[in-house]
């Protein structure tokens, strides 16, 4: 049975403003079942007093002052720095995250709200453009401005329970775009503490919500109108049921992945294949592997394969796993059993078509030995599919052509890992993989926050990163005036 650790029920966050709804549920560790929090649920009364505020007050969130929104960003940014120990404390026990790794997202979480408060402060200067190029122009310039679309419901999965929130609140903030939250029901605290943080700030009313609503009750949501945004991360088939539910809503859908890490021909040296053994080790099991971009397939030049093979499996054997509120730990639990179970599923099912496990395969509850296997046949679904879990397959590819092939023989496109020395190898990459990054001399589980991330194929539409995020939920919208000395 679960301990019972309990603390208060935590109240969510309904137009700026605490509130409790009539009915509550756990949330537990994935690590030992101890019960970390309860929370409130929002009735159905109180999700519509949120998207009624957020859609009454769209147009003067809009009209709010730069320096308004950027002061509030900065000083949530500032309140999370100070807060790093406890709120990692507070991943690690709702999502089973090792705390070295904890720490690490709330350090990213800090980094978001800081550059959305600088991409506020430079957002929507207009820009100008000549339209005299033509006799019919003569006198006209064209300002163009972005303006919202509208409010933004984001939904948010599990993996990074702060960081992923912060993707969502920070851009929308940053361009005076109301925003509702929908955080992932297995670790919402993460995303209700943002709004503690929030609620700080001189925000308008209204401008922000975080309702942690069960799933069933997503859509909802996702169907009112008065939410013309979706910016969703989670699974394939989730998001594109909202997609096909909602075909005139505005997108943007993080998805799943099944990163390659490519070893050319060139990554040859003793010490080359040690940094890629240990970088491809931690970075296939960090977070439980449960991160879209973690290194699921390791394609190796056959030139370099029987060196790098053996190096792998030392490395991934070194990860430390256990209790993820050890400094020590690498790798903790998957969020929960039943994840764990699909794992070893996938896994078992590799092995009776010919796959060999060179290290791993074992389950323990939530927790799944980090896994190395070799000749898994193309057609296993752990070939096909995403793992999301800590297990790392290894084949050989007979050239760089053959390499590249072999990362795209993939319906996902989200990040690859090139490791090379070659500049104009570098660049034949980026030209041939169908993924929405190329990540050189490193694992494909690189990612700056700053940056335009997303995928190709079935990984998803549109790109996070600030900047991009802010773009995608505006609009631009072109002013011609008429009569002017240019």
């Amino acid at each position: 049975m679960p301990q019972t650790d309990r603390a208060a029920t935590h109240a969510f966050w309904l137009a700026g403003r605490q509130a409790t709804g009539e009915t509550s549920f756990d949330v537990t560790s994935p690590w030992d079942g101890r019960v970390v929090g309860a929370v409130s649920v929002p009735t159905e009364a109180q999700v519509e007093e949120a998207v009624t505020a957020a859609y009454a007050v769209r147009d003067a969130f809009a009209a709010t002052p730069a320096h308004v929104r950027a002061a509030a960003l900065d000083q949530v940014s500032r309140r999370l720095a100070e807060r790093t120990e406890d709120i990692a404390r507070l991943i690690s026990a709702e999502n089973g995250k090792p705390i070295k790794w904890a720490r690490g997202e709330v350090g990213r979480a800090v980094s978001v709200f800081r550059f959305a408060a600088e991409e506020a402060r430079r957002f929507n200067g207009g820009e100008g453009q000549r339209l005299d190029t033509d006799a019919g122009g003569q006198g006209r310039l064209a300002l163009t401005r972005r303006f919202p679309k509208g409010v933004v419901l984001g939904i948010a999965p599990f993996n990074f329970p702060l960081n992923l929130c912060a993707h969502k609140i920070a851009p929308a903030i940053a361009a005076g775009v109301p925003i509702v939250l929908k955080p992932a029901p297995a670790t919402p605290l993460s995303g209700l503490l943002i709004g503690e943080l929030l609620a700080e700030t001189e925000l308008p009313a209204g401008s922000w919500s975080i309702l942690p609503v069960t799933n069933d009750r997503m859509s909802a949501l996702v169907r009112d109108e008065r939410l013309p945004v979706i910016s969703f991360t989670g699974s394939e088939q989730v998001g594109y049921a909202i997609m096909d539910s909602v075909p005139r809503k505005h997108c943007t859908l993080e998805l799943g992945g099944n990163g390659a890490a490519v070893v050319l021909a060139d990554w040859a040296s003793d010490e080359d294949l040690d940094r890629a053994a240990q970088r491809i080790a931690a970075f296939s099991n960090y977070q439980g592997g449960q991160s879209c971009i973690s290194v699921q397939r390791v394609i190796a030049d056959t030139s370099v394969y029987d060196r790098l093979l053996p190096r792998i499996v030392a490395a991934v054997e070194a990860q430390v796993t256990g209790d993820p509120a050890d400094d020590a730990t690498d790798v903790g639990p998957l969020v929960s059993q039943d994840a764990a179970e699909r794992v070893e599923t996938w896994v078992q099912e590799a092995v009776e078509a010919g796959a060999t496990v060179l290290t791993g395969g074992k389950r323990d509850g939530a927790s799944y030995a980090p896994t190395v296997l070799t000749d898994v046949p193309a057609g296993a679904t752990i070939a096909r599919e995403e793992v999301f879990g800590p297990v790392l397959t290894v084949t050989r590819a007979d050239g760089e052509e053959a390499a590249f092939a072999a990362v795209n023989d993939s319906k996902y496109g989200l990040q690859a890992g090139v490791f090379t020395h070659d500049l104009q190898a570098a660049f034949r990459a980026h030209r041939a993989l169908e993924v929405g990054g190329v990540v050189i001399g490193d694992v494909p589980s690189y990612r700056a926050d700053q940056m335009p991330y997303g995928g190709a194929k079935q990984s998803g539409v549109g790109r996070e990163g600030v900047k991009f995020a802010m773009d995608d939920y505006t609009y631009e919208r072109v002013m011609v005036l008429t009569g002017l000395a240019l």
